[in-house]
């Protein structure tokens, strides 16, 4: 009985934790590719390049609107992250 319930434990406290793998905040203006592609759900490597790219080119973000101007960035996803990302 007391293994069952900590095998149960154990895998509700996994899937917590890897529920919560994207949820580290990212200052969108400052970081690098690497700490947004690993800190923003649906964002990877190369979407969080263009991030950078577009960043250096135009400037600052100054709201998560914004960066809907990036290509293949969309409202989706912005909304989806956009409690973890900072300015």
């Amino acid at each position: 009985m007391m293994k069952k319930l900590i095998v149960t434990l154990f895998a509700a406290l996994t899937t917590i934790g890897s529920s919560l793998a994207f949820a580290i905040p990212v200052n969108i203006n400052t970081a690098g590719a690497d700490q947004i592609a690993s800190s923003l759900s649906g964002i990877g490597i190369n979407k969080a390049q263009a991030v950078v790219a577009y960043r250096e080119q135009h400037g600052k973000f100054n709201s998560l609107e914004e960066l809907t101007a990036v290509k293949g960035i969309g409202i989706k996803t912005v909304e989806k992250n956009k409690s973890d990302i900072q300015f």
